[in-house]
């Protein structure tokens, strides 16, 4: 009974396939033959337009050459033109009557036509005769008749319109039938859908022990894949005696394993790399206790006889197609890591040797800023007081090379007391602790302008200040610097009868602010540049521009501890621009974007 109702199935699903493949056969030559014969009413109905639209043209072009022969043009073209009607339009006519044989409206309106077309004919041979018999008045009144008598436009509008409105017709016709051509394909593409799904569940159930194989053999190639596909560090697994199943390639390179050589024993492998009793002990503690091995630091001497860092790891794994358990083991070679950190502990020592240097330069330089402080100063009182005591011991007996001496020993006095002051400041500028915070650099550049102005209020200076945004920073060294470079910018326009200073600033392409403070004033050689921003360097005589040449270099060091930097640019006479750098932070020291 079962093997007759599968043959009744197997008998029914072939009917059934034949069906549902026969069928859609059909319907797709029925939708092709009627698209074949859409096409051919188409190109029918255009060319029973096309001839209609012939006549009309044939008759209108006679009737224009007619009038052209009429104006005297008596080309023999234009002659040929004339009859061209009489010629072709009987021809087209009978054309026309073929192809609509089947047609009544449109043989009744055809026949119209030919009623006006023959009207038309003959009148216009009529105006033909009277022209060659020099009756050029008769003639045209012959042609104007013919147009009066005989109108085709109406007809030949009717012959166009019916055969739109066939055409319109079949073409609803034809489209309909394509539909349910496309319904019935429909279908029978959900029967074939429902049919395969069908034949899918019957194989389904004949193949399901073959399945089951093949999933198990797919497992054990998924985990032979996974092992040997995994990151490209020595991969091994070994059995529960520590014989080796699977290796991948790196860990047969590390080791000098022979390719296709397996069921090793680990102690073996690698010329005694492993032979560690303490290591073998753990390894056979994951095997047997299941205990994770993680991170395990060693030092193996390989084949290639370099002593490796290696760092191990192994876990156990239970198999699939047997019960005994498997030890996965991974190995990373860490020496380079290891000698990086080696070396990195060897300068983080001779760091710690040059920061305890340092410390000794600073203690020395803070002796040393306490000896100019007090031990240098007390010698120029003394010099200053006795040349004072001098000069009040003389009274008037002291001519004026005493007292022209005097004031040079209580001058160069109160010039050394300076260069000290000077000094003192820029070696505080370079120890002391930065206090940073936001900082609005509109509000310290007018501060510095107003006490540059203070020193030289009988001068004209004409100020051009751009808007500045805040930074952060240590306020009083910043001051310092605004202090320093208005107050160069005023000094060096002194001979100027109209002193300009410009202060700017824009973003550089790292984001950072770049001031700039333009003056008009003597501007410099620069060839000695260089020159400019070191301790006591000038480029002007004293007695042109007073000053100790420390300023600038205050600026430097200011400006490089706030991660910075300065630069400059003049030329003889044509003034100078100075030029230093801030990074762009928020409050919080976070970066601000470029909006160059």
């Amino acid at each position: 009974m079962k093997v007759r109702g599968l043959r009744w199935s197997t008998v029914g699903m072939l009917l059934a396939v034949l069906v549902i493949v026969a069928l859609p056969y059909v319907v797709t030559l029925s939708n092709s033959r009627d698209a074949q014969q859409a096409a051919a009413w188409v190109t029918h109905s255009n060319i029973v337009k096309s001839l209609t639209y012939q006549v009309a043209y044939a008759m209108q072009d006679s009737e224009s050459a007619c009038y052209r022969l009429l104006a005297g043009d008596g080309n023999d073209s234009t002659r040929k033109r004339a009859l061209l009607a009489g010629q072709q339009v009987p021809r087209l006519l009978r054309q026309l009557r073929a192809m609509t044989r089947d047609n009544p409206n449109q043989q009744t309106a055809i026949s119209a036509l030919e009623s006006g077309v023959d009207g038309r004919i003959a009148l216009m041979s009529h105006a033909l005769s009277r022209l060659r018999q020099g009756d050029a008045a008769g003639a045209r009144q012959s042609l104007r008749d013919g147009g009066d008598l005989f109108a085709i436009d109406s007809e030949i509008a009717d012959i166009v319109q019916n055969e739109d409105g066939l055409l319109k017709a079949r073409q609803a016709n034809a489209g309909k039938q394509i539909f349910n051509g496309r319904v019935v394909l429909s279908i029978t593409a959900l029967a074939q859908l429902l049919l395969l799904t069908i034949i899918v569940i019957m194989s389904e159930r004949q193949i399901g022990q073959r399945r089951l194989a093949e999933t198990r053999e797919g497992r054990a190639v998924l985990r032979s894949q996974l092992i040997f596909q995994a990151v490209r560090e020595p991969i091994a697994l070994f059995d529960k005696d520590l014989n080796s199943l699977l290796v991948n390639n790196a860990f047969r390179e590390l080791y000098g394993m022979e390719p296709g050589r397996n069921a090793q024993p680990l102690a073996g492998i690698g010329d005694g790399a492993w032979n560690d009793n303490v290591l073998l002990q753990r390894l056979n503690d994951v095997l047997l206790r299941d205990r994770e091995l993680w991170d395990h630091d060693v030092i193996q001497r390989t084949v290639d006889g370099i002593d490796r860092h290696v760092v191990i790891n192994a876990r156990r794994l239970q198999q699939q197609d047997t019960d005994a358990p498997a030890l996965l083991l991974t190995v990373s070679d860490v020496t380079t890591r290891a000698l990086a950190e080696q070396k990195v502990s060897e300068l983080n020592r001779q760091l710690e040797g040059k920061v305890a240097q340092i410390s000794d330069v600073n203690r020395e330089l803070e002796a040393f800023s306490y000896s100019v402080s007090h031990d240098l100063r007390a010698p120029l009182r003394h010099i200053s007081g006795f040349a004072r005591k001098l000069e009040h011991h003389l009274g008037g007996h002291a001519d004026d090379k005493a007292n022209h001496y005097i004031e040079i020993i209580a001058g160069s006095a109160q010039r050394m007391a300076q260069l000290i002051d000077d000094l003192l400041v820029f070696s505080r500028l370079g120890r002391g602790p930065l206090r940073l915070q936001a900082i609005d650099m509109q509000s310290v550049v007018d501060e510095a302008r107003s006490l540059a102005e203070s020193e030289a209020q009988d001068r004209r200076i004409v100020w051009k200040i751009a808007p500045l945004p805040m930074v952060i920073g240590d306020e009083n060294m910043l001051r310092t610097v605004w202090q320093n470079l208005l107050g160069n910018a005023v000094k060096y326009t002194g001979h100027c009868e109209v002193a300009r200073i410009e202060v700017s600033v824009q973003q550089g392409r790292r984001g950072d602010y770049e001031f700039t403070v333009a003056d008009n004033g003597a501007g410099f050689d620069m060839q000695y540049a260089d020159k400019l921003f070191g301790v006591f360097q000038r480029l002007h005589r004293a007695s042109d521009f007073p000053g100790n040449g420390i300023g600038l270099a205050n600026v430097r060091r200011i400006v490089a501890r706030h991660g910075g930097r300065v630069w400059a640019e003049a030329e003889p006479g044509q003034g100078a621009r100075f030029h230093f750098s801030l990074p762009a932070t928020d409050a919080a020291g976070a970066p601000i974007e470029s909006r160059a």
